[in-house]
């Protein structure tokens, strides 16, 4: 019997990316997360003795600044070495920019397969093959499955590739491949890279996605790490999920339903905080609020949002269960039907409130709008105008939701001028 570790897509000093910078916030702390879920990763190989640990893929994230990566990377690895554990990678889509391993040699215990074509590694005294084929561009586009050799008899064959295969949502289509090509090759176990969410596609034969090792933004919640595999008289006796992470995303969805302040909201959070704080063993989070509801206090919501994204800032402070950080606070929440009392007594007096609540922007509002943030756009830096969440201010859609907060903003300031009167 022996073990082994499957990991994949380290991204190596990829920096964290959405967590909105204000007081406190960690963003020291994001910059070394990808460093220290890979240290633990090799203390875990150490601390189980496990015979060997296989890379698919994506062990860094693009040509590097300098030569500090590749000599952390060497570093670890030679830890591992003095255990006697040997490591098995193949090259990804991230990783075929990267000239790390052209200039700094890692220790032998570390075997890089090549990338024209798929190579078998045996391990005699484990009764081992190990055949992999790395990424030479980074669109790699034809089946590499295809090429990689049979299995070799009266061993456990196990397959390292970096692959979508059939195509997974939120990922590119490289090195794309099926389970019944994979199935083909009779190998006991496929270790898979690319896709970043935990997924066993099949156990017959083993054919896993671990997951990445450290989420790198909101769109990656929940534990992240590798698996421990198991092998016992040639085949796979079990595999163990091992989370490695050291800070954890979370999306925590409030429902505001019937908050008639918004100190009642602030309740609400305060308790959904408690519970994902609670679920994150202890590890650093980082949590995307999402308000979302009828909610009586709406446009005092809406007018006062800052305010409120700080109070929620400064619950996550109190978190007692772990360290809390606020990624966003996106509001959703919508106004009750009926009309209040204050927009009913301002209708009477002008109806400006009434035109503000129903109006829609029309498209040559939106043009107008357009124009008028024109310089802005110029102005704006590179890191809103990218990504996930990135500010579109070409987009029809965006505008209107912006011009939808404005309105809702005086809405709740005319309302309130209205009620104190």
């Amino acid at each position: 019997m022996f073990r082994f570790l499957h990991a994949a897509d380290i991204h190596l000093d990829s920096p964290l990316v959405g967590l909105e910078r204000y007081e406190l916030a960690p963003i020291a702390a994001t910059r070394s997360a990808t460093r220290r879920a890979f240290e633990n990763l090799v203390q875990l190989a150490i601390d189980e003795q496990v015979a060997f640990v296989v890379l698919a893929g994506d062990l860094f994230d693009g040509k590097p600044k300098d030569y500090s990566t590749g000599l952390f990377f060497v570093d670890q690895m030679a830890k591992l070495e003095q255990a006697k554990i040997e490591v098995f990678v193949v090259a990804g889509n991230h990783d075929f920019t990267s000239n790390i391993t052209k200039h700094l040699r890692p220790p032998k215990n570390v075997q890089f397969f090549g990338t024209k074509k798929a190579e078998t590694h045996i391990l005699e005294s484990l009764q081992v093959a190990i055949h992999g084929q790395g990424f030479a561009s980074r669109a790699v586009s034809e089946d590499l499955a295809t090429g990689y050799p049979a299995r070799v008899a009266g061993m456990f064959n196990l397959g390292l590739l970096h692959t979508s295969l059939d195509g997974r949502v939120g990922h590119g289509t490289y090195a794309p491949t099926s389970v019944q090509v994979l199935t083909q090759k009779g190998y006991e176990y496929w270790a898979l890279g690319h896709v970043h969410k935990r997924e066993i596609v099949s156990k017959a034969p083993w054919i896993v996605f671990p997951g990445n090792l450290q989420g790198r933004h909101a769109g990656e919640t929940g534990a992240k790490g590798c698996v421990l595999v198991t092998v016992e008289n040639g085949s796979v006796k079990g595999i163990e999920e091992r989370a490695v992470d050291v800070m954890r995303w979370a999306e925590c969805r409030v429902a505001v339903d019937a908050c008639q302040t918004v100190n009642d909201v602030l309740d609400r959070v305060e308790v959904a905080l408690q519970k994902e704080a609670e679920a994150s063993d202890g590890r650093m989070l980082a949590v995307r609020i999402h308000l979302h509801g009828t909610v009586p206090c709406f446009h005092e919501l809406k007018a006062r949002r800052d305010h409120v994204t700080n109070e929620i800032r400064g619950l996550a402070c109190r978190a007692t269960a772990a360290e809390v950080w606020i990624e966003k606070v996106q509001f959703s929440a919508t106004a009750p039907q009926t009309p209040s009392a204050a927009l009913a007594q301002q209708e009477s007096e002008g109806g400006i409130l009434s035109e503000l609540a129903g109006g829609a922007t029309t498209p040559e509002e939106l043009r107008s709008l357009r124009e008028a943030l024109s310089d802005l756009r110029k102005a704006l830096p590179v890191d809103l105008t990218e990504g996930e969440d990135a500010i579109d201010l070409d987009s029809p859609e965006f505008l209107e939701a912006l011009a939808a907060d404005a309105r809702e903003i005086l809405l709740a300031r005319l309302s309130d001028e209205g009620a104190a009167k």
